[in-house]
């Protein structure tokens, strides 16, 4: 395998998604109880019943690369492009249904939040059975346990079951065990993201520490300013299939520019999700003559976020927006219909409905954002809920300066406003 330390040719991985026919409904405890007592007595299973159609996925196909010793490779895509399927089998969670993959040396693999760890057992327990997990020796563990505890800053609560730990506290423990315990290929999973800012900033620094030192990492993250300054080389997913690879900073720019012109997101029958409340359909960037955007936006530009989606059963606290974030995942804010004055509120109908609000131009400064949808029966549940299973459409603000003779270069600041000035006496 020459200088390589990981090697994948052909890799694919195919899941069976059993569908049941003719609109069929969740069944409740009756009617289990009702089929086992008619298969006991020897009950015929009525003509017409739903049948199950079996539909076969591919998270992953053909895909293939090689990594060389020393190597720290971002892999980015979008959700549902396949990157924490290629994690798993890179760690040897789940097997590959095609392909083959040659690894050389120690894997330690940060894909959920306390993976390995025993919620019942201590900080300091799980320190060394997490340790013993990827072939360390007790002795090897203990030069490095002081090392740990302090990165992970749990000292106070390192004879605390870990099942009481927050989940900060639970992926600072795990990430500072894997980096520590000298792995020769370290994975690591968009997890990072559960922590601050400050202890993100510090997870880099270490992963550089250990990528200079000779080791290798994988790093799957939507934030890309991460991924960039942590990553010579970049592979990029796209419906599970390996689109491109090469160093960073193109194919980050493939990636965003790409993005940037899908500014719309629409649910196919297979991803129809929500409730009897609200299913969203679509959601759309559109001009002020609700023509959908096909290019990047312009930042004096009055942008619509248009929400399609289908009510079945109304209720009058269902509230619909949007979520924005910056390309590096911060939160600029939430936009709901008013939680004061009710009636600024749209008039929802059963069946179709079809809303849109407007961010006015001259608001967001140059650079790449992330809007997700947001949907929610008000302070009651979440239907569609930013970070979790919201759709979401990738947009990019450009030519904030072509209107300033002063600006030279782009404004500092994630926001960008032109206010008005008038002169008081």
């Amino acid at each position: 395998m020459s200088d390589n330390v990981i090697y994948v040719e052909n890799l694919g991985k195919r899941y069976l998604l059993n569908h049941q026919a003719q609109g069929g409904r969740y069944k409740t405890l009756r009617d289990v109880l009702s089929t086992k007592a008619g298969s006991l007595f020897g009950a015929r299973k009525p003509e017409g019943g739903h049948r199950k159609s079996i539909e076969e996925f591919w998270a992953l196909k053909d895909v293939g690369f090689e990594i060389k010793q020393g190597e720290a490779v971002g892999i980015i895509g979008r959700n549902g492009a396949g990157k924490s399927t290629l994690l798993k089998l890179l760690s040897r969670i789940t097997e590959p249904t095609t392909g083959r993959i040659e690894l050389e040396g120690r894997v330690a693999s940060l894909l959920e939040v306390g993976t390995g760890f025993h919620p019942e057992l201590t900080g300091r327990e799980n320190i060394y059975l997490n340790g013993a997990i990827l072939g360390m020796g007790r002795l090897e563990i203990r030069r490095k346990f002081d090392e740990i505890v302090e990165f992970a800053e749990v000292e106070k609560f390192l004879d605390t079951p870990v099942k009481r730990y927050s989940s900060g506290m639970y992926m600072r423990l795990a990430f500072a065990v894997a980096a520590h315990l000298e792995p020769e290929i370290l994975v690591v999973d968009e997890v990072l993201a559960v922590g601050d800012a400050a202890f993100q900033e510090k997870c880099l620094g270490k992963m550089g520490e250990v990528s200079s030192g000779g080791r290798t990492i994988l790093f799957v993250s939507h934030q890309m300013n991460a991924v960039q300054s942590l990553c010579d080389r970049c592979l990029l997913l796209q419906q599970g299939r390996l689109v491109a690879s090469g160093p960073t900073a193109e194919i980050i720019h493939k990636y965003l520019n790409k993005e940037s012109q899908e500014l719309q997101w629409r649910a196919s029958e297979a991803d129809r999700f929500g409730s009897n409340h609200f299913k969203p359909l679509s959601f759309t960037l559109v001009n002020e003559n609700l023509i959908p955007f096909s290019t990047d936006i312009e930042a004096r530009d009055k942008i619509g976020f248009l929400i399609e989606g289908e009510i079945d059963e109304l209720d009058p606290a269902l509230n619909v927006g949007f979520a924005i974030y910056t390309s590096t995942n911060v939160l600029l804010f939430w936009s709901y219909q008013s939680d004061t004055v009710r009636n600024q509120w749209p008039d929802f109908k059963k069946g179709l409905n079809r809303i849109v609000a407007w961010l006015p131009g001259h608001i967001l400064n140059e650079g790449d954002y992330r809007v997700e949808l947001m949907a929610s029966l008000h302070y009651r549940a979440w239907i569609c809920q930013p970070g979790s299973n919201s759709p979401s459409i990738n947009l990019r603000i450009t030519g904030g300066l072509s209107d300033s003779p002063i600006w030279m270069e782009a404004r500092p600041g994630i926001l960008a406003p032109v206010l008005q000035y008038d002169l008081v006496n």
